[in-house]
């Protein structure tokens, strides 16, 4: 993030008002920095234009979603349903919408150049590793909303892990965290285990059952059975920081995905609770 904002503020404020006013500058001075980062305008070779961090967030993830229904073999009336529904859902105004809607429509062209638009994003984003963690979650849900992830979808999702700095092994354990997630917010909704995800690479579909385990909880916050509790503690921090809304918001996450953020920390926190009950941790 800038510097320059409470740089100035510094020499300002002990100018004008000793080492008291140099305090008070230096926090004008980095909520300064932090709207110019917001508002501060970013290249996209794709989308022809200069744009905020907010607006490339939301044009990427569109148009990233319409490859990702193309992908399949063809865009169902479900998968554009499933893009209305989410720009619903984010509130978008009339101008931001049809920008969705266009960079949507230029995702399912054969020839949407993936890996460079993904690229330009991390680029966008400043590479902040938590902000890109939050834009393959929103696709991860996408590809989840018919409740299970076909391989071309999971091929698509893999290739944007790559591009934004994901080993494959953060991307199964990735994958892996976000199926037990949905559990904390979908009663009824599906389990992921191994041996149902190996055969869901051969077309086989995750099975449902009655709500969220200990199990699940562990894989949420990607630890093991095995962990104490200060190691469990310390990857529950981690995971709330890494995903606190605000903090995401002030690193270019569009407002309009506010809610999406809070639903993630909801099932970190869901998630946690549930193990502290289980191993009886105060």
């Amino acid at each position: 993030m800038n510097f320059i904002g409470k740089f100035l503020g510094l020499i300002l404020g002990w100018k004008f008002g000793g080492f008291f006013g140099a305090i008070f500058g230096v926090i004008l001075g980095h909520w300064g920095d932090k709207k110019l980062y917001e508002l501060g305008a970013v290249n996209s070779s794709f989308f022809n234009r200069k744009l905020t961090r907010q607006s490339l967030f939301i044009q990427t993830t569109f148009a990233v979603l319409g490859h990702l229904s193309k992908s399949k073999g063809r865009v169902t009336e479900d998968d554009i349903q499933l893009a209305l529904q989410l720009m619903s859902q984010l509130k978008l105004d009339d101008a931001n919408r049809r920008l969705a809607q266009d960079a949507f429509n230029r995702g399912k062209a054969a020839d949407f150049p993936l890996r460079q638009v993904i690229r330009e994003f991390r680029i966008g984003c400043g590479q902040r590793a938590d902000l890109v963690r939050m834009f393959l979650y929103v696709q991860v849900q996408a590809a989840f909303a018919d409740s299970q992830l076909e391989q071309s979808e999971k091929d698509v999702l893999f290739v944007v892990a790559e591009e934004l700095g994901l080993s494959r092994f953060q991307f199964e354990q990735m994958l892996a965290m976000e199926f037990a997630a949905r559990q904390f917010t979908r009663a009824g909704g599906y389990q992921y285990q191994q041996h149902q995800y190996q055969h869901q690479q051969s077309g086989g579909a995750y099975q449902p059952h009655s709500g969220p385990t200990v199990e699940d909880a562990y894989k949420v916050l990607g630890v093991n059975a095995s962990d104490d509790q200060q190691a469990v503690k310390r990857a529950y921090r981690r995971l709330m920081n890494e995903n606190h809304p605000d903090k995401l918001v002030a690193k270019g996450l569009p407002k309009e995905m506010l809610e999406m953020a809070k639903e993630k920390t909801q099932q970190i926190q869901a998630a946690y609770d549930l193990i502290c009950k289980a191993k009886g941790w105060k």
